[in-house]
């Protein structure tokens, strides 16, 4: 699917392309072209539209880190990582590419994304503060960056009900590891997407075409970046924290298992003994006779097994 954004005076036109065999003549009145989930078709009607070039899907996901930004005289490249979170899924980062050439903006992505959402209705509410394709990017990293910081929100929150559950030692169980584990590649996944928008900032700090207002813009994100990258850390620090405290606890609620094993290992010992004893076969034994014989073994027994249990009450072992 093409959508373009057409200015009109002060007013901004959404224009679904269709017949891909008719040519627009209007480039200059051009905003932005939004490219969704593209065939092969659409993707040749834009470079030719609109003179430029477009890789694969396959070898978006394939670029280098040091290759995702690209800029000659023309235009500007960029691929960036969106943060994908869906119920049920592990989270990844998708790859949408920017294309910056004159006046106009040209994204290409295969995700419905709510960012892009979000900067339509503000496009449409206010056109007037977006004046040419630098600032639609501009406002699209904005929106993006205030959602991977809600992002990390809700995991410090998340952290902060399991730092709850962990120290209480109630509800120690193989779940608790699961979310901890889950949270830290969520954590590490915003980080890598982070890291990749500090690189792109960066880079278009130093690009001699980006408008002396969207620079500004820039400059205040790359703050807002650095300060989110050091959150992640945060982050990372407490759930190293929480997962030792409960590999802690839970060892510790092991060591108890074996504790009383043990001990009631150790409490049967000497009856086992007296009872083997009394139970061999031979003719000739002292108390085989005896009226008394098997009260004063049953005696023995119960003896010899409340010897060790004060014994271990006196250690403080029970």
């Amino acid at each position: 699917m093409i959508r373009l954004f057409v200015r009109e005076k002060q007013n901004i036109k959404i224009v679904n392309v269709e017949d891909l065999s008719q040519k627009w003549e209007r480039t200059e009145d051009v905003l932005w072209v939004d490219i969704i989930s593209p065939t092969d078709m659409e993707l040749e009607w834009v470079s030719k539209e609109f003179e430029v070039e477009f890789p694969s899907k396959q070898e978006t996901q394939e670029i280098e880190i040091s290759s995702r930004y690209f800029e000659d005289e023309e235009s500007i490249t960029i691929n960036a990582y969106f943060l994908i979170t869906s119920e049920g899924e592990i989270p990844y980062n998708e790859t949408v590419t920017f294309i910056l050439k004159k006046h106009y903006l040209i994204t290409v992505r295969y995700k419905e994304l709510k960012t892009f959402k979000e900067l339509v209705k503000k496009l449409m509410m206010n056109p007037s503060a977006y004046y040419d394709g630098y600032f639609v990017f501009a406002g699209i990293l904005e929106i993006r960056i205030d959602t991977d910081a809600d992002t990390l929100e809700f995991i410090t929150r998340e952290i902060s009900k399991l730092g709850k559950i962990v120290f209480t030692g109630i509800d120690i169980t193989e779940e608790i590891l699961e979310s901890i584990s889950f949270y830290e590649e969520l954590n590490m996944t915003i980080r890598e997407n982070l890291i990749d928008k500090q690189r792109i900032l960066s880079s278009l700090l130093k690009s001699y075409k980006i408008p002396k207002e969207v620079r500004e813009e820039i400059r205040i994100m790359i703050k807002d970046v650095n300060s989110l990258i050091e959150y992640t850390t945060f982050n990372f620090e407490r759930l190293d924290y929480l997962q030792n405290t409960f590999l802690g606890l839970l060892n510790i609620q092991q060591n108890q298992v074996i504790k009383i094993f043990t001990i009631m290992s150790v409490i049967f010992l000497p009856p086992t003994l007296i009872a083997s004893i009394y139970g061999m076969n031979f003719q000739y034994m002292p108390e085989l006779g005896w009226k008394y014989g098997y009260p004063f073994a049953i005696f023995l027994m119960i003896i010899s097994a409340l010897i060790p249990l004060l014994i271990f009450k006196k250690k403080g072992w029970l």
